[in-house]
């Protein structure tokens, strides 16, 4: 998929400092990673024989440091002009497991993608001591509905959504925080199979209209795809935290 504009940046970041490096050969490569409130952290690998880590993995310890929480996003660049780079395969496991919503910075013969860090490791291994804290992404503009408790549930393909407690977090939002909340149920449907009542649609909802808008956002969709219904609900006790007014009764 495209970067966001958020997520370019976080490239950018990435690339600036590669074009630091070359002066020392212990030092050959750079890492940004952005986490849920959009702060950037970036670290420099450290080559030696014994097996030094690599850029990424030491940009997960600094943000690790600041008590930054899950990632969202990671670019790697090299020096030398060398630009984007993809991650190696010790460096996709631990972010496998460490950061499972994680998107990735990946070069392309037509620029940057960004792709889902369980597919850069087809038929993966999930540590299961990993405890990392799971990330649903939202576009921004479901912020007002979600915390009102007009939006309970959203519909996903081809995502990795588990039930369990989850921070829900708005791509390129500067001004909403991320909501402590818990996915409650994740149903699996065909397309086929989809009623208003399994898309939890209003009074009048289309089935079609709301499976054109879902191929919108997933394109490669095929017409027999299974698809997820995940119900959620917001911590309550954050949005008091927050100053916000939530709709109880619809929580």
């Amino acid at each position: 998929m495209e970067p966001l504009e958020s997520e370019r940046r976080v490239i950018e970041a990435a690339e600036n400092l590669a074009r630091t490096l070359g002066s020392d050969t212990n030092h050959s490569v750079a890492a940004a990673a952005m986490d849920t409130h959009g702060r950037i952290h970036q670290a420099v690998n450290v080559h030696h024989f014994t097996g030094g880590p690599c850029a990424e993995l030491v940009t997960l310890g600094v943000a690790a440091t600041v008590q930054a929480g899950p990632l969202v996003t990671m670019a790697a660049a090299g020096d030398g002009g060398r630009g984007l780079i993809p991650p190696c395969g010790r460096c996709r496991q631990v972010m496998l497991d460490l950061h499972p919503d994680l998107l990735v910075a990946v070069p392309s013969l037509t620029g940057p993608k960004m792709r889902p860090i369980a597919k850069l490791l087809a038929d993966s291994f999930f540590f299961p001591d990993g405890d990392a804290q799971r990330v649903l992404r939202f576009n921004k503009r479901y912020y007002g509905g979600i915390v009102s408790g007009r939006k309970t549930s959203s519909v996903r393909w081809d995502e990795q959504i588990s039930v369990g407690p989850a921070l829900f977090y708005f791509e390129d939002d500067e001004v909403h925080p991320p909501l402590h909340g818990e996915i409650v149920e994740v149903r699996r449907y065909r397309l086929g199979d989809l009623t208003p009542e399994r898309l939890r649609l209003s009074e009048g909802g289309s089935v079609d209209g709301y499976i054109e808008g879902l191929r919108q956002h997933y394109p490669l969709m095929p017409a027999d795809a299974f698809v997820d219904v995940v119900d959620f609900k917001v911590d309550p006790s954050a949005l008091h935290d927050m100053g916000e007014a939530p709709n109880t009764a619809a929580l």
